[in-house]
C-alpha cells in the first residue's frame, strides 16, 4: 500500500465522469484509469449532485446561498448551545450555598 495519496484534477474526474458514462463495466474502466471502483463511483455521485459546483478543489466545498445559510444557523447553534451549558454549570457551581464567603 503506497503512503501517498494520490491527487487527481478537475478534468482527470469531468473525463473520468464522461467515460463512465459510455461504458457498462465500471471496474475495468476504473482499472483502465488506475483509480479504485469506490473512486469513480463517487466521482459521478459528487457530479450528478452538484453539476457545476462538483470538484472544487483542495477540500474547499462550494455550497448553493441556503446551504452557506444553513451552515451559518447550525454553526450559530452549536455555539449557542455551548454557551447555554457553560451558563447552567456557572449557576450551579454559585448557586451552591456551603457557607464559605470569598469575600469579593
Amino acid at each position: 500500500m503506497s503512503g501517498e495519496r494520490r491527487v487527481f484534477d478537475k478534468e482527470f474526474k469531468l473525463m473520468s465522469v464522461a467515460l463512465s458514462n459510455t461504458r457498462t463495466d465500471l471496474s475495468a474502466l476504473a482499472k483502465e484509469l488506475d483509480v479504485p471502483p469506490a473512486m469513480l463511483y463517487r466521482w459521478r455521485r459528487e457530479f450528478y449532485a452538484k453539476q457545476n459546483g462538483s470538484f472544487p478543489g483542495n477540500g474547499k466545498v462550494i455550497l448553493s446561498e441556503t446551504e452557506q445559510e444553513l451552515a451559518r444557523l447550525s454553526k450559530e447553534l452549536r455555539d449557542t448551545q455551548l454557551e447555554r451549558d457553560i451558563l447552567k454549570k456557572a449557576v450551579g457551581i454559585f448557586s451552591r450555598s456551603d457557607g464559605k464567603y470569598s469575600g469579593s
